[in-house]
C-alpha cells in the first residue's frame, strides 16, 4: 500500500513519499516518515514490511556511520547503493530475507553529481532518472515521461511530484492524504513541504 517516488534533477534529487501506515483494511497511523537521512549527501525511501524496512534502513545507516568513522569520510552515493544492493541480495539468500523496496538518493560533492537508485526486494539495482516504488508508482510512469527533463529545476520537480500525488488520489482506491518530500543537492539533505490534497487543489 506504500508508495515513493523520485525525481534526478542536474543538480540535486527529490524524494517523496506517503505517510501512511496500515495493514490489510487497518490504518494504524498517518504520521509515518518512510524518508530516512543517512548521511549529510544522502538519504532512503524505504516501503515494504513495516518491520522490515526500519531494521533494514537502520542496519545499513549505523554501517555507513560506522563506515565514516573507520574511514574519516562518507561513502558516496554510488557505493552506498553498492553496498545496500549487496546487503539486501545476502539477505536473500538467507533464511529470513528483508522484504524491502527502497530508492536511494543522494549527492556527490567531489563529483557534483546527483545520484538516485532503484532497488527493490530482489536486489534488483538500477541507477534511475525517475521511477517509484509501490502500487502509486505504477501510476506514475507516464507522468515522469511527460513531464520530466534533464535541465529540470527544484521548482519544477516539485510540480511534477504534485501531478504524481493527484493521480494516485484519482485513480488509486488505497487513501494516501499525505506525501512527505525531501531533496539533497550541494547544501545537504533539506525538506520541502509536504503534498496534501489542499495544496493540490490549484491543479483540479
Amino acid at each position: 500500500m506504500d508508495t515513493i517516488l523520485g525525481i534526478r534533477g542536474p543538480t540535486f534529487v527529490m524524494l517523496a513519499a506517503d505517510t501512511t501506515q496500515a495493514r490489510s483494511i487497518v490504518v494504524m497511523k498517518q504520521d509515518e516518515n518512510k524518508i530516512h537521512k543517512i548521511s549529510n549527501n544522502l538519504m532512503i525511501a524505504t516501503v515494504g514490511d513495516s518491520g522490515d524496512a526500519v531494521q533494514f534502513t537502520e542496519f545499513i545507516s549505523k554501517n555507513i556511520a560506522l563506515y565514516k568513522m573507520r574511514n574519516g569520510y562518507d561513502l558516496s552515493p554510488k557505493c552506498a547503493a553498492h553496498f545496500t544492493r549487496k546487503n539486501l541480495a545476502d539477505y536473500l539468500r538467507s533464511s529470513a530475507p528483508y522484504q524491502v523496496n527502497m530508492l536511494v538518493a543522494g549527492f556527490d560533492p567531489k563529483e557534483s553529481l546527483p545520484e538516485l537508485h532503484y532497488i527493490d526486494y530482489l536486489a534488483n539495482a538500477k541507477s534511475v532518472k525517475y521511477g517509484g516504488q509501490g502500487y502509486g508508482g505504477m501510476f506514475c510512469a507516464s507522468v515522469f515521461d511527460r513531464y520530466y527533463d534533464d535541465k529540470i529545476t527544484q521548482a519544477e520537480a516539485y510540480e511534477v511530484l504534485k501531478k504524481c500525488v493527484a493521480e494516485i488520489h484519482k485513480r488509486l482506491i488505497i487513501n494516501l492524504p499525505k506525501f512527505n518530500v525531501a531533496v539533497v543537492d550541494d547544501q545537504g539533505v533539506h525538506n520541502l513541504e509536504p503534498i496534501t490534497g489542499k495544496n493540490l487543489e490549484q491543479l483540479q
